[in-house]
Formats: structure tokens, C-alpha cells, sequence
């Protein structure tokens, strides 16, 4: 265990880093909530099995004060441009309408699905060029 010492406080590496992750996201979001006065915030998931009960696909994300981010989305890669992406796609965006969001965030690189998003309404937000290097992370949006 590495630690960072400072003259009143100490940083410390972790081995429980999910357990950690989940207290750092519910702090800020007890945080954001407090400042905005926007509570209620939910997270989800759906997805798709085969015969087999086995995840062949999946979306997950949350939604807060309006909105909703989608912080993934996969489809098993032998099962792509089917309409499984599509369905969870469409599945995220009725959580967000029965959430009354008015807008659905993205984020993904170039190497994954942005003209993907684009076909589906999501519009170019902003676009980092050389990250990693040689790609780029794309940001979109889409207004429901």
C-alpha cells in the first residue's frame, strides 16, 4: 500500500476500488443535489440475453435534474448492426422520458459507435482530438 504523505492528511492507495468509486459518486452526488436542489436521481440498466441466459448486450446509465447519460451501451460483437443497439438505445431513452428528461448524453470514442449515435439523433457536442493518440472521444447529445 503506497501512501502520500501531507503535513495534516495522507492519500492512500485502495484495494476495494468499487466500493470506494460508490462512496466518491454518492458524495458528489449528495453534493450536486444540495446545490442544485435537484434530488431523485436514478441509475439503469437493461439488457439482452440469448437462449442460453447469457448478456448479449447491454445499456446502463443514469438520470438526474433533467437529464440522462448513457455511460454504456455494448452489443456482443458477432451480433452488431441487427437493431440490438437500436433497441437498448430506444429502452435508455424511454427511461429518460419516464424520468422527464429533455436531453440524453453520450460519450464515445472513434474506434466505438459515434455515427451510430449520430443515425439516432445525437448531435457532435464536442470531439477531443489524439485520445487516446491517434483517435478521437466524442461527446453527443440528443434533445428528446
Amino acid at each position: 500500500m503506497s501512501i502520500v504523505m501531507h503535513k495534516e492528511y495522507q492519500v492512500e492507495n485502495t484495494r476495494d476500488s468499487q466500493r470506494i468509486l460508490q462512496i466518491l459518486e454518492d458524495k458528489i452526488y449528495e453534493y450536486n443535489s444540495s446545490k442544485t436542489n435537484s434530488s431523485g436521481g436514478n441509475i439503469f440498466s437493461r439488457i439482452v440475453r440469448n437462449d442460453d441466459g447469457e448478456v448479449i448486450a447491454g445499456v446502463a446509465g443514469w438520470t438526474w435534474a433533467g437529464a440522462c447519460e448513457i455511460t454504456l451501451l455494448w452489443v456482443q460483437e458477432n451480433l452488431r448492426k441487427k437493431g440490438l443497439g437500436k433497441l437498448l438505445l430506444d429502452a435508455a431513452e424511454d427511461e429518460a422520458r419516464n424520468n422527464n428528461c429533455s436531453v440524453v448524453l453520450v460519450r464515445s470514442y472513434s474506434f466505438q459507435a459515434p455515427k451510430f449515435y449520430q443515425r439516432h439523433g445525437f448531435a457532435i457536442e464536442h470531439i477531443t482530438d489524439n485520445f487516446p493518440e491517434g483517435f478521437q472521444y466524442y461527446f453527443l447529445l440528443k434533445r428528446i
